[in-house]
């Protein structure tokens, strides 16, 4: 895949919201950051997570080549631990939820970062089945189901691309509810 790819990727996902304040979650060396830089324009700013320094000094290399005026907070984290996140207008996660063990509780900490009716665009391999490289990754069908338990409403396809690796990948866009903030603090103040 190339820039190009990623960008088709989430494209759908930004429509509307092209000034606003986003994060990429396990964001690597930024491959889909600077798509999502490339969409936001200056308007928008973006928190860039990812446990590898290195890959993150990479992206802020990259960035500040390509797109100066993009504001981006660099965070090193292990999105496994109990990472907390300003409100957000959406959130990218391209070929990371694969490696949460418990995708629900993740989902329901994530869903509670982004303002209602804000987005969350999925970017993942079109399979049910792991190897040792993707232990957990999510079909689909799987993540309109996973989606809709997590909080998440108007869940919808927005890409499909091809991969050597697990057959394709897919991205998808979903909207937070006002009741996915509220169940999540429910289960915050038990």
């Amino acid at each position: 895949m190339d820039h190009a790819d990623h960008i088709a990727l989430l494209r759908d996902g930004i429509a509307g919201l092209s000034h606003g304040a986003w994060a990429d979650l396990g964001s690597g060396a930024g491959a889909f950051t600077l798509a999502l830089a490339d969409l936001l324009g200056s308007g928008g700013s973006i928190v860039s997570v990812d446990r590898d320094g290195e890959a993150l000094a990479t992206q802020a290399r990259l960035m500040a080549a390509r797109f100066p005026d993009t504001s981006v907070r660099y965070l090193r984290a292990d999105l496994l631990s109990q990472l907390v996140v300003e409100p957000l207008d959406g959130v990218v996660m391209a070929n990371a939820l694969h490696f949460m063990p418990d995708r629900d509780g993740f989902l329901c900490r994530l869903a509670a970062w982004i303002r209602p009716g804000g987005r969350f665009i999925l970017v993942e391999y079109d399979s049910d089945r792991g190897n040792r490289w993707v232990p957990h990754p999510l079909s689909w069908d799987t993540w309109r189901a996973i989606s809709v338990r997590a909080g998440f409403r108007d869940t919808r396809l927005i890409g499909r691309v091809p991969s050597r690796f697990l057959g394709s990948i897919y991205s998808a866009v979903s909207v937070v509810g006002d009741h996915a903030v509220q169940s999540t603090r429910d289960q915050d103040d038990r």
